[in-house]
């Protein structure tokens, strides 16, 4: 996977601008910070966050892929200020769940989220190379 920064640009902290690569493409639906039973563990911003990212990886385990094969992120927060409070502790999960960020992430605030105690959700894009 090559990063794609533009000349003269500073390197963005937790995300890059873009990304290229080539392979097998698995498109991730949105995961929500549910168990395998779809029930909520925590009500917690940073709990709901880390479970995503690990359904995110057994979802993606399932093609024989890794989390340094996900390429692009879309994260959807409920509260915009609750994403920033926890923002250490999801960078902890992050970094131990993924393990790099070299991803072109996107992050906004929704309204709502189908689930009712769902505070984030995040699809994801990943790419396996070709052997």
């Amino acid at each position: 996977m090559e990063v794609l920064l533009p000349d003269g640009w500073p390197r963005p902290k937790g995300y890059a601008n873009g990304v290229s690569t080539k392979g097998r493409m698995i498109f991730i639906a949105g995961m929500i910070g549910w168990d395998a039973n779809y029930q909520f563990q925590s009500d917690d911003f940073a709990s709901q966050a880390r479970l995503a990212l690990e359904n995110i990886v057994a979802v993606l385990k399932k093609a024989n892929g890794k989390p340094e094969h996900i390429t692009r992120m879309t994260w959807y927060v409920v509260d915009k200020k609750e994403y920033l409070t926890a923002s250490r502790e999801i960078g902890k999960a992050f970094k131990e769940v993924i393990g790099f960020y070299d991803i072109a992430m996107t992050a906004v605030q929704v309204v709502a989220l189908i689930e009712d105690r769902a505070k984030v959700e995040i699809e994801a894009t990943a790419v396996i190379p070709e052997e």
